[in-house]
């Protein structure tokens, strides 16, 4: 089958998937099962890619398809896990309050971009896939990239979600681990992942187009469904706790705390020290 054809009748089934999914929230009510098929769709469709694409390098494709396997295994597993044990998230909840009695209706074609989105972002995948060129440096520091990434999200997961199961902690802010670096460091290493296609695909001869899947996630997380709504959640439900939090900590990029201007702001008296 040609690749393409791989596209559009993943991209169909994806478009049924998120149906049933809506209709089965509908009666559930918990939205959160989008991200799970978000992200399961966009790694299934890579790997059909892998399969599909005859004219690709073979080891890129392995590779290709290990990457993508581990990072949308791990990452479905845990937001399901999240899911199931969890009240809905907080961004699902307020969307739904916003839109009062026309949530259903707005919340199916919320589901079908998601379904596009999904086919969408897995473009960059489909160019590393049908990617000719022979397996190559840039593809070695790919792999790098995605150690680095994929490790560092299932580390900043697993730090914030043991911070969360221990009773003590309810109510204050995980600042330990990588938490310590960043406010949202799965959120980086998530983008920094996306990296890894841009590498795969740059031999190609519009291999830079697949920068605009980082681009486009870095905007999406700063801007819209990322950041600001996990952080009036944060600041709602913390208060004092998670502005002081905000003031030490870099929002995204990891990087020391500001611990001294934290300080300041909070103790008046070392003002002008």
């Amino acid at each position: 089958m040609d690749v393409w054809l791989t596209l559009l009748a993943g991209s169909v089934l994806l478009a049924v998937t998120m149906a049933i999914l809506w209709w089965t929230h509908g009666r559930r009510g918990n939205a959160g099962i989008v991200d799970v098929a978000w992200t399961l769709g966009v790694g299934l469709l890579s790997l059909a890619y892998c399969v599909t694409a005859s004219e690709g390098d073979v080891t890129r494709r392995v590779c290709l398809a290990i990457i993508v396997a581990i990072w949308s295994g791990r990452l479905a597993w845990h937001i399901l896990h999240r899911v199931r044990r969890m009240p809905e998230d907080g961004r699902y909840t307020a969307l739904k309050d916003a839109w009062g009695s026309q949530a259903p209706r707005k919340m199916f074609f919320f589901f079908m971009f998601q379904a596009i989105a999904a086919a969408v972002f897995s473009l960059p995948m489909l160019m590393v896939a049908s990617n000719s060129v022979a397996f190559g440096t840039n593809d070695y520091f790919a792999v790098l990239v995605a150690l680095i990434a994929l490790t560092g999200e299932a580390i900043a997961d697993r730090q914030l979600q043991r911070f969360r199961e221990d009773k003590a902690n309810r109510g204050k802010t995980c600042r330990s681990g990588l938490w310590r670096y960043s406010r949202h460091p799965n959120y980086f290493f998530e983008w920094l992942h996306w990296f890894v296609y841009v590498l795969m695909a740059w031999s190609t001869p519009y291999g830079w187009v697949t920068l605009l899947a980082p681009l486009a996630m870095l905007h999406f997380v700063l801007n819209v469904t990322g950041v600001p709504p996990t952080e009036r959640q944060a600041l709602q439900s913390r208060g004092d706790d998670y502005r002081l939090y905000q003031r030490e900590t870099s929002v995204f990029f990891p990087w020391p705390p500001r611990l001294g201007r934290a300080a300041a702001s909070v103790n008046p008296s070392t003002k002008g020290r």
